[in-house]
């Protein structure tokens, strides 16, 4: 059975529903069903706030939902000139045409920039996805980041405290140069709240234009040796004691090592 979402029935949202399937995201489940392309028991939806219970009767492009496989992680190595997305309206090579065969559908956890590369999570699991995006978990996300400059010390120090760039607010971030090569040189750095672009637009304000942006890590996830284009699975054991019975992200005690971008 279906029912409003400000109702008192039983049940979870049709989004959350699908996410846990592993079909998308809940904002692209969102976007489905206002396309028109998700029922529940033979009524075609147009909004979001619905609940379902195992009883009901869902169907996806006319397909029934699966069962919910058991969450899954996978460690990626993006390369730069690869868009995250299922589909590129400019036609640009996406990640997902490069992926190995044999990968269930997944969905990444977060993005990185076309030109951007590193470490890139990806999930069959559209609930865990969204729960290790969230700002709630408090994970490092570490980045070794290359910029034409003279680089001071001093600017980079100034970033632990935020900074606004264009009218826009960026948490602390933590940055130290690594070292200098003539007119390049290499920073650390890291954040715990990333923005779409921040690192780029925090550096390119200090007058540091960025060539080469590459992530280290994700929470406890690290990039590693591995290589580039290739994906391995996160053990299950790991998975769960990062994440706890619960599904909720373990908090990290934060050191002065840390860094996040």
């Amino acid at each position: 059975m279906a029912g409003e979402a400000k109702g008192k029935a039983e049940g979870e949202r049709i989004a959350k529903v699908m996410a846990r399937a592993g079909l998308c995201s809940r904002r692209d489940a969102e976007r489905w069903i206002a396309e028109g392309r998700v029922s529940v028991d033979g009524k075609v939806l147009t909004s979001p706030a619905v609940l379902v219970t195992p009883a009901s009767l869902v169907l996806v492009d006319g397909k029934p939902l699966t069962e919910p496989e058991p969450p899954r992680l996978w460690r990626y190595h993006k390369p730069a000139g690869l868009v995250t997305t299922h589909r590129d309206e400019k036609g640009r090579a996406t990640i997902f045409d490069r992926l190995p065969p044999g990968l269930p559908r997944v969905i990444t956890v977060g993005r990185l920039d076309l030109t951007s590369e590193g470490l890139l999570l990806l999930t069959n699991d559209g609930a865990l996805a969204r729960r290790l995006e969230l700002p709630a978990t408090g994970w490092l996300r570490r980045y070794k980041v290359r910029v034409h400059g003279i680089v001071e010390p001093k600017a980079l120090e100034r970033l632990a405290a935020g900074i606004t760039v264009a009218g826009v607010d960026y948490g602390p971030i933590k940055a130290r140069l690594e070292r200098q090569q003539g007119s390049n040189a290499w920073i650390e750095m890291g954040l715990r709240e990333g923005r779409n672009r921040e690192i780029r637009r925090v550096l390119e304000h200090l007058g540091y234009p960025v060539t080469r942006l590459i992530r280290l890590s994700y929470g406890p996830f690290q990039l590693g040796n591995l290589e580039r284009g290739a994906v391995e699975e996160v053990p299950r054991k790991v998975l769960a004691e990062q994440l706890g019975k619960s599904g909720a992200a373990k908090p990290r005690a934060r050191s002065h090592a840390d860094h996040r971008g």
